[in-house]
Order: C-alpha cells, then structure tokens, then sequence
C-alpha cells in the first residue's frame, strides 16, 4: 500500500484524502490547526467555509451546476457533505457551514486509511514527510508563510516563478434577529414566493449616498511589500463602487426579478442576505466581500434600509491568497518540476472556488490512487484541470466556466449555447467514465 501525505485539511486537502483512502492508499493528513491559526479561520474543523456557505448555482445549464454533477458521480465526500447539510437558497447549493465542517471531519477521522496529525509542517523537507512515496500539498491559499517561503525556494519567484497571488475579501455575517423586517422583504430574483433570500431595499437617493459611502470609507492598508491584485470574480464592495457610481446597480445590488411587496414596484437597488443556517438565525451579505475597517463595515453597512440596528456576527476581512503560475511550475499531473515528488492541489494552483478547490484535489486523489487520467477538456472537470496546464501570457485564477472548454463546433443560436454544451459535456463525461472504469 503507498503512503502518501496530504498537507492541509482544507476542502481540496480534504477531498484528495478521501480519493486516495477509498482506493486503498495510506494517508497522512497534516492540519495545522488548532496548533496554529489564520486570519480567517475561525474553528479547528476540517473543510471550514471562511468565506461564503455558498457553492454557488446548481443549474443543470451552468459549468458550476455540470462540475457539482461530475463530482457526485464520481463520489466526492465534498459534495456528500454539501448535499448533506444544505439549507434553502434558491437556485443555489448553499450548507449550514458548521454541519458541513462537522460531516468532512467526521468522515475522515474515522477512515481506516487516514491518520490524521493536527501539526504544522513548515518545509517538504520535514522529517515526517521523508517515508512518504508522495506529497500533496493542498494548504490552500492561507498557507502559512513559512511553508509559502519554502515552496517558493523550491519553484523561483518572479516572471516564471511563485511570485504571484491576490487579495481575497469576507462578506460580513448579519444576525437574522436583528434586521429591521419593517423594511426587508423575502423572496428570490423572479420567486416572490420564495423565501429563501432576505431582501433589503434602496431608493435612488440611498443607493448613491451609500455608494459614496463605501468610496470614502477607510479601508484595510496592505503591507508594504504587498501590490494588492483583486480576483475579478470575487472584488470587494467598495472596489466595485469605485469602478462607477452605477456598477454595484448592475452587480451584487442589481434589482432584477425582486417586488418589494410593500409597494409592488422593483426597488432602485436591492441588497440580498443569504441564509448561513438551516434555522435562519444568520445571514450572509450577498456579494458584499470587503477590505473596509471594521469600525467602518458598522457604520457603512448599517446605512441600508434594514440594517440600521444590524449585529454582525461576523465582519468582512481581507486576505492575501497565494498561487503558482501553474503552466509554469507544475507538471500535467500537478507535481512541481523542480520536485515531482510534490504535488500540489487546490486554489493554490490557480481554480478559484469551493467546488473547483475540491475538484482540483478529487481529481489528484485519484489520479495518485486509482491512475485515473485527465477528463476531456469538454467536461467541466477537465476544461478545469486544462486551464491550469494552458500556457498563457498572464496566468490567473479561474472559476468553472463554460469560456475554459472548446468552442462548439456548430453555430447555434446563442439562447441554446448553454444547452449544447452541457449536452456535449455529459457526452463525454459519461465516455471518459466508462474508459477510465470509474
């Protein structure tokens, strides 16, 4: 049986743990935490959320929706724990994010093949890595700074080098109790009855004021030696709000499909609380990633309509993530050219995401354990994995997306797209699971 150790207990550490165990390899799962903690983090268990709860839509139509049904089917504990612990959110797979940390930690506690070590490794080099037929690094975007330093001793730094990363933001958590119902109303974009989303209406005249607000607020000041570099998938509040007056009308606090009930008109501007629980009692600011100073998250976002009295359970933080220049440093199967021993998995190659962090390392766990190949690149899996392979003048992060995979090869009219393309993707999902015996 080979050992190999997993460095990380985050959501792709987690998963490629799971895929090597259950195709009978020995695993070492290291998790720094509770020993040693992060900015971010907030509990001591595996696969914590310390972000939003949300996996994002699970339209059979989108590339987020087809990676969900890809993992399902090939067994990810990620998406049995989601699916496990999900909470109503609409069109969206959103979790009770302490259940879903509990299940990941329990199912991988328990496993035969896993032991897991709550230690900090700060080099490849440690000695309790020397027996090991392989490792993974999979210690995700918050890795500390030693074993960052150490990685990239290893790989350069600069153009062809690790010298590459960004700034990620938290939305704040609202305490449910303390919204002003008076003024909010339930209900999803075009689901009036739907009551899985807590809406928190703008006029035009509180819309701008609170824009301007949020330019004028003090943000959070990056160290010195930090050139702050937004992922365009998940910008701060306030960096939208200084791209136009008009931008956060068009992105998180767009109206479209929402009636305040209270006057059966769309409001000018609508600011969405999403449910962090299955009981309701937290919420989640839609879209609301910040790098405001705490004392001005209070101040600026009790400024909406309903949040005049808001307690916030948790406030909006921002973090340095770091990632490789994936075509540059890794090997087709993630392994670092510079030591194929190492592999690595995760948003620190360069998917963005929850479900593309665990995919990257589903993927890798059974690659290393089963000798499962690459997916087609029309698959979302693969188009994924494919991105991190692709040459490219600037290398950034990535979320699942249908722009990843191959252009259709007929024309078609653009509201069946989508429709072509996962039909092609299942296609081919279901050919490269039969090739590979999965």
């Amino acid at each position: 049986m080979q050992h190999i150790a997993v460095i990380g207990g985050g959501l792709a550490g987690c998963e490629c743990a799971w895929q090597l165990a259950r195709h009978n390899t020995r695993v070492t799962l290291f998790e720094m935490r509770p020993e040693r903690t992060t900015p971010a983090h907030e509990t001591d268990l595996l696969a914590e959320l310390v972000c939003s709860n949300s996996f994002r839509s699970s339209e059979e139509l989108t590339a987020i929706g087809l990676l969900k049904e890809e993992m399902a089917s090939l067994d990810s504990l990620i998406m049995q724990a989601a699916r496990a612990t999900a909470i109503p959110a609409g069109k969206a797979l959103a979790v009770d994010r302490t259940e879903f940390a509990r299940f990941v930690t329990n199912v991988l506690e328990e496993h035969e093949n896993i032991t897991l070590i709550r230690e900090e490794i700060t080099s490849l080099e440690d000695p309790r890595l020397m027996d090991v037929d392989k490792i993974v690094l999979a210690a995700g975007p918050l890795a500390s700074e030693a074993l960052s330093d150490d990685l990239k001793k290893r790989i350069g730094d600069g153009k062809n080098g690790a010298g590459l990363y960004f700034y990620d933001a938290i939305a704040p958590i609202v305490d449910a109790a303390s919204v002003d119902m008076d003024k909010a109303f339930w209900g999803s974009r075009y689901l009036p009855e739907d009551t899985d989303y807590l809406n928190c209406p703008l006029t035009e005249q509180e819309y701008k004021t609170f824009v301007q607000a949020l330019v004028d607020g003090e943000k959070v000041i990056p160290r010195e030696f930090e050139k702050e570099i937004h992922f365009e998938g998940c910008m701060p509040v306030e960096v939208m709000a200084e791209r136009g007056e008009m931008t956060l009308a068009f992105g998180p606090l767009k109206p479209v499909g929402l009636v305040d009930p209270k006057t059966g008109e769309q409001p000018y501007a609508v600011l969405q609380l999403r449910a962090e629980n299955k009981d309701k009692t937290a919420f989640n600011m839609v879209g609301f990633q910040t790098k405001l100073t705490y004392p001005e998250q209070k101040r600026i976002f009790r400024m909406i309509p309903g949040l005049e009295g808001a307690e916030f359970l948790r406030l909006g933080s921002i973090h340095r993530n770091t990632y490789v220049n994936a075509p540059e440093v890794l090997n087709p199967d993630l392994s670092l050219k510079s030591v194929p021993k190492v592999h690595l998995a995760g948003q620190i190659t360069g998917v963005e995401g929850y479900l593309e962090s665990a995919a990257c390392g589903m993927w890798l766990g059974l690659h290393l354990g089963a000798g499962v190949g690459h997916a087609p690149e029309t698959t979302a899996l693969g188009a994924l994995m494919a991105h991190l392979r692709r040459p490219v003048k600037k290398f950034q992060p990535s979320n699942a997306n249908f722009g990843l995979m191959p252009a259709l090869n007929r024309r078609a009219p653009k509201k069946m797209r989508k429709e072509l393309y996962a039909a092609r993707t299942r296609e081919d999902w279901a050919a490269w699971r039969g090739d590979q015996n999965l």
